[in-house]
């Protein structure tokens, strides 16, 4: 599963004022993350507002993402819910001839038990020849899917290979690190620990900030991965405050922002979902405008 090393970037959708796809801005932020370092591409994820984007849309946005792309870096598909059916029939309808890997997220609202998480993602590996990677956010999910039923699923599904961890809680990530079976990666789902996680053995990120440098944060995930702790650090720090600033309010809102300032999308969201404030606006504009 080398493929999935290193640095890999949650797609936004960007919008037009119409609150239309803009899949001029999809083409130019595709490229410019393939052209600056991104090892992979994860599609309608959380960050892609895929809760607000229609099926219809997300078939257009998956076609026009493989046709950009022209096989230059894998590419993983978000494909996941709280109806474990209906998530197993998504799997098995969806094309997955140009797809690399599937990122499932831990059933959200219902709650449901460690064995409920495992029974989840266990039919889902049966529906599916396709690497899955786990995904463990419980900020939105509202429960937390513990190390030991992650490590479970590591041993048990040879197509489960690997989790992106969320909770930023460091110490589930070091239990995961210690207790991972060979070859299951663990990857930050949180960008301010992503470097520890990486110099701790982590296999990378999947990130959020990384669209909007991805050149100084894949060099920065790298460090880590090679040990560079020193160098990692330096680095880590001069983007600190705006890791920060993207998740102040929302996400994406925070996101778009900044690739707004860098002249690929506008800062549109749909709702639930509304614009940075003018304040946070001010904070990441000033940001952009130094860094």
């Amino acid at each position: 599963m080398q493929k999935f090393i290193g640095t890999g970037v949650a797609l936004i959708t960007p919008f037009k004022e119409d609150l239309s796809v803009d899949f001029d801005a999809l083409v130019k932020l595709v490229n410019f993350n393939i052209e600056n370092g991104t090892n992979y591409l994860v599609i309608n994820g959380t960050t892609a507002e895929s809760a607000t984007i229609s099926k219809e849309e997300k078939l257009q946005i998956i076609a026009l993402i493989v046709k950009t792309n022209a096989g230059r870096v894998p590419l993983v598909l978000g494909i996941g819910g709280n109806n474990t059916l209906q998530v197993v029939e998504d799997i098995k309808n969806a094309d997955l001839s140009n797809i690399d890997g599937i990122l499932s997220v831990v059933p959200y609202y219902s709650k449901p038990t460690q064995e409920g998480f495992y029974q989840h993602f266990k039919a889902l590996a049966a529906a599916t020849e396709k690497p899955i990677i786990l995904y463990n956010v419980p900020g939105r999910t509202a429960k937390n899917m513990d190390a030991v039923t992650t490590i479970r699923l590591a041993n048990d599904f040879k197509n489960i290979v690997g989790i992106k961890e969320a909770g930023n809680n460091m110490q589930q990530y070091l239990e995961l690190l210690k207790n991972k079976p060979a070859g299951f990666l663990i990857i930050s789902g949180d960008d301010d620990l992503a470097l520890g996680i990486a110099l701790a053995g982590g296999s990378g990120v999947i990130s959020v900030i990384g669209q909007a440098y991805p050149k100084e944060f894949s060099t920065l995930i790298n460090y880590g991965l090679e040990g560079k702790n020193k160098e990692g650090y330096a680095l880590h720090f001069k983007m600190m405050s705006i890791i920060d600033y993207i998740f102040e309010e929302n996400n994406p809102a925070g996101i778009k922002t900044v690739l707004q300032e860098l002249g690929i999308c506008r800062n549109e969201v749909r709702l639930p979902l509304v614009k940075a404030s003018a304040e946070l606006q001010t904070k990441i504009a000033n940001f952009a405008a130094n860094f």
